[in-house]
């Protein structure tokens, strides 16, 4: 007796529920992501040979420009409502008068202890005022802070 054999069933895959997926994932990253805000004054930064790295978190940043303006910020957005108010919560830094940032740098501090201090200043700023800011720090016992520059890849080691 020869044997029947039944015809091939095709297999269908949905796609219907892999594309529902992805787009509330889509959405899910879209509504969720907090972008950076553009920085309030353009810095360049000198040059030098450093090859030491900065911190990804607990850093406050005082930023010198150009003109001479004093800017300070933090990288959490609590101490920065902390320290100059609810206005600032999403902001990157606050100008600030020299005069101020005493008590600022020491309820920074205090708030948060592993802070690190960084001093990002334009390479045309007016070094008085750099000196100025590094004077502060030393005064609230702040001896341990680093200078951004841009990094100066020598074309001899490559």
């Amino acid at each position: 007796m020869p044997k029947i054999k039944k015809a091939r069933v095709n297999v269908r895959v949905d796609m219907t529920p892999l594309v529902d997926v992805a787009f509330l994932l889509l959405t899910f990253f879209m509504m969720t992501t907090q972008f950076q805000p553009p920085e309030t004054v353009k810095i360049e930064v000198p040059s030098s040979h450093s090859a030491f790295k900065l911190p990804e978190s607990n850093v406050m940043t005082i930023y010198i420009s150009k003109e001479g303006k004093i800017l300070m910020g933090v990288d959490q957005p609590a101490l920065m409502a902390s320290l100059f108010g609810q206005a600032a919560k999403d902001q990157k830094e606050v100008e600030i008068k020299l005069a101020d940032l005493p008590d600022l740098l020491i309820h920074a501090r205090i708030s948060n202890p592993k802070l690190r201090t960084v001093i990002k200043g334009d390479q045309d700023a007016d070094y008085g005022v750099v000196e100025d800011v590094m004077t502060v720090l030393q005064k609230t016992q702040i001896t341990r802070f680093a200078m951004i520059t841009n990094q100066i890849i020598d074309k001899k080691k490559q």
